[in-house]
């Protein structure tokens, strides 16, 4: 009877063993997988032309790359940005968490009309809906566009993103 508590005991020590580290290393995976207290890596660009002004974007293509965005950079040059690719026209929403540059953003439409320009305020959750359905979104140091005479109703020229 003893020795079989003792078999019993082992095979549930090794047991418990076995689960703590298979838990230990699914909670590792499910970090370095999703990332999600770092920026994104350094995306596809495109350049954008929007009237005589040009800005070199990165291309958010996917939807996590869509929802971490900016989030936790540091820096953001003029003539800098990120284009934001949605599947299909619709009405969007964007926020800053998690980003501390101060940005502006236009929502556009598929055919590259820009429909929208708003500043944004670094670390809010407040979020900034679109006021119509829109393709795209261009997220830019804030003033940029005021800087370089873009507004609303300019024409961006996207390239091909394939």
């Amino acid at each position: 009877m003893r020795k079989r508590c003792v078999l019993l005991l082992r095979s549930t020590i090794i047991g418990l063993i076995f689960f703590v580290l298979f838990a230990a290393c699914g909670q590792k995976d499910l970090g370095q997988d999703q990332d999600i207290d770092k920026p994104n890596p350094k995306l596809k660009t495109v350049d954008l032309t929007i009237g005589t002004a040009v800005v070199h974007a990165e291309v958010a293509l996917t939807e996590p790359e869509r929802s971490r965005g900016l989030m936790y950079r540091t820096s953001l040059r003029d003539g800098e940005g990120m284009l934001f690719v949605f599947d299909r026209d619709q009405q969007v929403s964007f926020w800053m968490k998690n980003t501390r540059l101060p940005l502006s953003l236009a929502y556009i439409l598929s055919d590259g009309t820009i429909v929208q320009i708003l500043d944004l305020v670094p670390l809010s959750e407040e979020p900034r809906p679109s006021d119509r359905s829109i393709r795209y979104a261009l997220e830019v140091p804030q003033g940029w566009f005021t800087r370089v005479g873009i507004q609303v109703g300019d024409k961006v020229r996207i390239p091909s993103l394939k």
